[in-house]
């Protein structure tokens, strides 16, 4: 089961002007389709029992009686399916008509919603038939049997799943210029329904597309917009039955217009929950609005919608080059910005053939060019020592020649056997001292040559290595400016291949391609046959798990049950559910760990959502113990 997400359809039925009976019918079929499919919302389109084109037959007590009979027969035969229903319907009360939305949810009539502002051009002009919305919320008897709340605040709330909350405005009312969803906003809703009846005309889709996505950006909710479709007259306009469900700004699922109008997704309550409680800005204020409580199984055993397995990621092509132009660009702006603050004669720059000193040197060169510096003030190291092979050496060299920077060349074994003599550490013992003494003795050398040549040592640590402290502290882990602190692995490679396709650089192409099929290692044991023999993967786990845990975390507070279920769905295939489990206890266990190395940063550019700043985005204790997210894991 996947916690806390709904799953959710927009749907057209294809109906029949005025023939009430014929469009209960087909209404039924979709609640029943719905059903199947474990759907718990079904939002259907504007005045959908009688058609929404019916004219002047709205004045006629005929229609309005079979449309009576038609949603009370809806009402008892839905007491079989496990759906909440929202459908457009015409209410007849005291002495005026209103255009409405009626809920319901197995046998029981919930309320009655009416639209607030009517639409008074492209055909029908709503306002002759239609009464405007009363202020004052009423309690009505509508069948023999039951009554219904009327009103337009009027709250539709599941009762074994609180954020299940849902909040109606129907058709143009999200286009005029006080939405009922301004209101929605500050209430408990997570969703909303608008049953709407919106024609089609040239290049109104993407309109259409671009207005639902936005607003459910700015509301931080789940939007779900069921449009009218075949079946309503055509005498002066068409109806595609255009369909779309929205979450906080992202398109989920889309009929296609003139298709077979049925659109189903989840929406993620969890997430959107996390935003409203994240964003202290958010309004809440439901005082005015009445919750009706409904009962349902809310469990989802599946997802139909994308996870993205790689969400720093863009998978479109172009997106993802022009995500990569742009955080290099970030990158080197910020660069840019704190070299000239300094007055910075020099960048230092440790290069050791690498994945994340490659991407530092490439935005240091950007950077120089953004304050029409030459690249030859950057100055770079590489300083092999144990555990360096021949490739990487070699490729520090040749990515500096093909950038036109002299790299500069430090052996440190030497140092560090003396200052491994020198602590009584066996040269022999290839342990932790053994490792980070290369590390700290590498970035003296850098701060030391700072000094010497008025410098500014860069940082080549990004995201990741940050998130699981894979750094030495006070090694790796420090610098002047840590120019990838916000870059994911997953992300860092992408922009790396990024610079090698489009820099028009034949040398460049070729080192950086090469760097690009080198195993990630820190190179602090020996080498094996001449190879790399410290892979960092095999020991923290794969980047590509920890940067999609990483992002669930931090971008939507996801707990470790959830990321879990989700990291299984999404790398079906690739990784067992064992191995998944096994690194992402790691994870939690090196994340809150190593919050020390993370409390105490250089300062470094922000690029996405996801930032480990302590300064800003990112305030955690160093000593916060991670007992409770650990008990979870150990429960699945």
């Amino acid at each position: 089961m996947f916690d806390r997400y709904i799953r959710v359809a927009a749907a057209t039925p294809v109906i029949k002007v005025a023939d009430c009976a014929y469009n209960a019918a087909q209404i039924l079929e979709l609640i029943k389709k719905a059903d199947q499919e474990q759907v718990k919302l079904l939002c259907l389109p504007e005045l959908c029992i009688t058609g929404y084109t019916c004219g002047d037959l709205f004045l006629q007590d005929t229609l309005l009686d079979a449309a009576k009979d038609a949603l009370h027969y809806l009402v008892k035969e839905s007491a079989d399916y496990n759906v909440l229903v929202v459908a457009g319907f015409p209410l007849a009360h005291g002495n005026n008509l209103y255009n409405v939305a009626a809920v319901f949810c197995k046998g029981q009539l919930l309320g009655f919603v009416p639209k607030t502002h009517h639409s008074n051009d492209e055909g029908l002009i709503e306002s002759r038939y239609f009464a405007i919305a009363p202020f004052n919320m009423s309690f009505i008897p509508f069948f023999d049997d039951q009554e219904a709340f009327f009103g337009t605040d009027l709250l539709f709330q599941c009762q074994s799943l609180p954020d299940f909350t849902v909040a109606i405005e129907i058709g143009g009312n999200l286009r005029s210029p006080q939405p009922p969803n301004i209101r929605h906003k500050a209430t408990e809703a997570a969703i909303i329904a608008n049953p709407a009846a919106n024609c089609e005309i040239a290049g109104r889709a993407a309109k259409r597309r671009s207005a639902l996505s936005d607003k459910s950006s700015r509301l931080l909710c789940g939007y779900v917009y069921a449009n009218a479709g075949y079946g309503e007259s055509t005498t002066d306009m068409v109806f595609s039955g255009h369909n779309i469900i929205c979450e906080n700004g992202t398109i989920l699922q889309e009929s296609s217009p003139f298709g077979d109008g049925w659109a189903v997704s989840e929406i993620d309550l969890s997430a959107l929950s996390h935003d409203r409680r994240r964003i202290t800005s958010f309004p809440t204020n439901s005082d005015d609005y009445l919750p009706i409580h409904f009962s349902l199984d809310t469990q989802c055993p599946s997802l139909s919608r994308f996870v993205d397995p790689a969400p720093f990621v863009p998978k479109d092509e172009p997106k993802r080059q022009a995500r990569c132009e742009e955080v290099l660009n970030i990158q080197a702006a910020g660069l840019a910005k704190r070299v000239e603050h300094t007055h910075s004669r020099t960048l230092i720059l440790g290069v050791s053939g690498g994945l994340d000193s490659s991407l530092a040197l490439l935005a240091s060169v950007k950077a120089c060019k953004m304050i029409e510096k030459p690249a030859s003030d950057i100055l770079t190291v590489t300083m092999p020592c144990f555990g360096t092979t021949e490739r990487t050496r070699l490729n520090a060299h040749r990515l500096c020649k093909a950038l036109g920077i002299t790299c500069r060349e430090i052996d440190i074994t030497q140092s560090v056997k003396q200052h491994l003599k020198e602590i009584c550490h066996p040269p022999e013992k290839e342990d932790v001292v053994f490792e980070n003494a290369q590390a700290r003795m590498r970035t003296m050398v850098l701060m030391d040559l700072a000094n010497q040549e008025g410098g500014l040592v860069i940082g080549t640590g990004g995201l990741s290595e940050l998130a699981l402290g894979w750094a030495t502290y006070n090694a790796d882990h420090m610098s002047m400016y840590g120019v990838n602190s916000g870059v994911p692995k997953t992300l860092a490679r992408h922009i790396v291949k990024y610079v090698a396709d489009t820099w028009d650089n034949a040398q460049l192409t070729e080192v950086l391609t090469d760097i690009l099929s080198t195993p990630i290692s820190p190179e602090l044991l020996s080498p094996k046959a001449g190879n790399i023999s410290q892979h960092t993967e095999d020991i923290v786990g794969p980047y590509e798990l920890h940067d999609f845990f990483l992002y669930h975390i931090i971008r939507w507070g996801r707990r470790p049950t959830a990321i879990f279920r989700l990291a299984c769905t999404t790398f079906e295939g690739n990784y067992d559910s064992q191995e998944i489990l096994k690194w992402l206890q790691i994870f939690y266990q090196r994340f809150f760990t190593q919050q020390f190395k993370r409390s105490c940063l250089p300062d470094g550019p922000k690029v996405g959502s996801v930032s480990l700043s302590p300064r800003g985005d990112w305030k955690m204790p160093s000593d916060a113990a991670c007992t409770a997210w650990l008990e979870e894991i150990k429960s699945l």
